[in-house]
């Protein structure tokens, strides 16, 4: 069947905004380069004229200087319009894209609330309120452990905490006072030196001397 009716071409794919915006700015750019020439031309033009005398000579460049300066706005003016037409486009462009984010978002959107839902229909908040209350007796309960394992014993009744720190604070003064004072109880901290009873003085002008520097009695000879 294909060789008998042929096949169809394939179409070729729709331009796109962006294919379109790129397209005018090269027609715009074109016309771009064609001013230029002609300010080119019309700057030649200028200069020729400025050293001509008046006459028909002058008047003949005047003439095409005028032709060119009227060509010229035309290529403004076309380009001035495809400079507008891509602003336009781009401008649509930008509102396109921006709709395609919202409806991205939106779906977003629309997915999460669903999730939540979902999520919030496993939430009890009667059974919250209940743990929190739960969570809030057992630490009344905990704190109440901890105060009866804190009590003192064997204390007297009825003492003031004010009347302790002065008590505390004179007491710190007594024994400052204690140990400023000398006692005369305590061991002396040092001792005179007694002689050594074994030590033996040396003799003085030959005769032997005792221990307490005194001449030594001569010993007495058995009858």
């Amino acid at each position: 069947m294909n060789r008998i009716f042929g096949t169809g071409k394939p179409k070729a794919p729709k331009p796109t905004i962006g294919d379109a915006i790129n397209s005018t700015d090269a027609r715009a750019d074109s016309v771009e380069v064609k001013i230029k020439k002609l300010d080119a031309e019309l700057m030649k033009y200028k200069d020729q004229m400025k050293k001509m005398r008046e006459g028909p000579a002058k008047n003949s460049v005047k003439q095409k200087a005028m032709r060119i300066l009227k060509q010229k706005k035309l290529y403004e003016g076309q380009r001035d319009q495809l400079m507008q037409q891509s602003f336009n486009m781009e401008q649509g462009n930008m509102a396109l894209d921006n709709l395609k984010n919202t409806l991205v978002t939106v779906d977003a959107m629309k997915l999460a609330n669903k999730e939540l839902r979902g999520q919030y229909k496993k939430v009890n908040l009667d059974k919250i309120e209940k743990i929190q209350d739960e969570m809030e007796d057992l630490l009344e309960q905990a704190n109440d452990i901890q105060e009866t394992m804190a009590r003192s014993y064997g204390l007297p009744e009825g003492i003031d905490e004010d009347d302790l720190e002065a008590e505390l604070e004179a007491l710190g003064d007594e024994l400052i006072e204690d140990e400023a004072e000398p006692s005369y109880l305590q061991e002396p901290t040092y001792a005179p030196e007694m002689p050594n009873a074994s030590t033996e003085e040396p003799a003085l002008n030959g005769v032997e001397m005792d221990e307490y520097g005194l001449p030594r009695a001569p010993a007495k000879l058995n009858a």
